[in-house]
């Protein structure tokens, strides 16, 4: 319970402090590509379940729906601005929603796709999809 109250103050000074620059990441991917601003992933929760996670939109509309490491050319289907969003990782910003609403944690392990079933049964054999997924995790933190 500190921890999700931990979370939602986090959250709400975060998104205080970056409501402008999201503003402007989301004209800037508007103005350099076709599509909406917001790409919603569906990924793995807890406990088998699945929730639609928010991120600004770093590639093309027609990119497989794969984990990028799948891909056999990921630079293909980056947007114009999409190397610099992942770089600095303001693709991720929209995260702090779903903190907000409970579907996320700050910190925990990276949400699956909903497609990555092999990861996806490997942390329920371990008891890691009893947590919360987080915006950065160990992986992360670690240089993935």
């Amino acid at each position: 319970m500190t921890k999700r109250i931990c979370d939602i103050i986090i959250a709400i000074i975060t998104v205080s402090i970056l409501i402008f620059p999201c503003v402007f990441v989301w004209i800037a991917v508007k103005l350099t590509s076709p599509g909406p601003a917001i790409y919603w992933s569906r990924r793995a929760s807890r406990k088998g379940k699945f929730f639609m996670m928010p991120k600004f939109r770093t590639m093309s509309l027609e990119t497989p729906e794969v984990a990028t490491d799948k891909l056999q050319n990921p630079k293909k289907y980056l947007t114009s601005i999409g190397s610099f969003l992942r770089k600095t990782s303001l693709d991720e910003l929209p995260q702090f929603l779903s903190v907000l609403i409970g579907n996320m944690s700050i910190v925990g392990p990276r949400p699956a796709l909903y497609n990555q079933h092999e990861l996806i049964a490997k942390r329920k054999e371990l008891g890691i999809d009893t947590l919360r997924p987080g915006i950065t995790g160990w992986a992360q933190i670690n240089g993935r």
